[in-house]
């Protein structure tokens, strides 16, 4: 009877060991308070926590959409996924994070925001590629390991370096340019979010290569950032 449970336990590893790594990789990072591990599991479980609200708003946001819009035209396609799904998403994720973290007392360095903000986004990317991985097979996880995982962690860092210039900013007593600051952690994630979506579903034989651009530069851009971040931390 056990063999019938291997390859269930295969793709659960599967879905889980991507996640697992990048999570370990943001922690090493942080170079001069490590947070935590309760801390950082309640993140992870708000990250799966979010993707129930996201879907949610990405049904109200389909039905709104739907309303206006004709499908299958690339207004809709671009208003879909740099609007509908990419907001809801990254928004999701915000509001988890932000309700976990913006009053901690453990949130006192600037380079606690990408940690924080990267395991919320995981912990989102974890469930999400379990759900993919036992609907698709092995081939989606194979897949997903190299792009939609690692995407939603370079989403997660750079939501976290706006969001703990925002938390320095509030504690500077500067609260008009912290909520600024609050404002761009979700859009310019979601902006990126929405690129890869787009390009990723997008049929044309050219539009291939795109994505395989937007995410390389994507890729490197965030390894660069989560370097430089670690290097300049300091207390807020």
């Amino acid at each position: 009877m056990f063999i019938f449970y291997i390859p269930d336990a295969i793709l659960i590893a599967a879905a889980v060991i991507p996640a697992i790594v990048l999570l370990t990789m943001v922690y090493r990072a942080d170079r001069v308070e490590s947070e935590p591990p309760g801390l950082l599991l309640r993140l992870v479980l708000m990250g799966i926590l979010s993707t129930s609200i996201a879907k949610l708003l990405e049904r109200l946001g389909l039905l709104l959409l739907n309303s206006i819009f004709p499908g299958e035209t690339l207004l809709y396609d671009i208003l879909l996924y740099f609007g509908v799904v990419s907001f809801a998403e990254e928004g999701a994720k915000y509001v988890l994070l932000k309700r976990a973290t913006w009053y901690s007392p453990e949130f006192n360095c600037r380079f606690d925001g990408v940690v924080y903000a990267a395991f919320v986004s995981l912990g989102f990317a974890l469930w999400e590629n379990i759900g993919y991985v036992f609907m698709s097979g092995l081939g989606t996880a194979m897949l997903r390991a190299v792009t939609a995982i690692p995407g939603h962690a370079c989403f997660g860092v750079f939501m976290g370096c706006w969001y703990a210039q925002a938390k320095e900013l509030e504690r500077m007593g500067d609260e008009n340019a912290s909520k600024r600051l609050r404002i761009l952690s979700v859009v310019i994630p979601a902006i990126l979010h929405g690129a890869y979506d787009f390009l990723a579903t997008i049929m044309e034989y050219a539009s291939g290569w795109y994505f395989l651009a937007f995410v390389a530069v994507l890729f490197v851009v965030t390894y660069r950032l989560i370097g430089r971040l670690s290097r300049e931390d300091r207390y807020i």
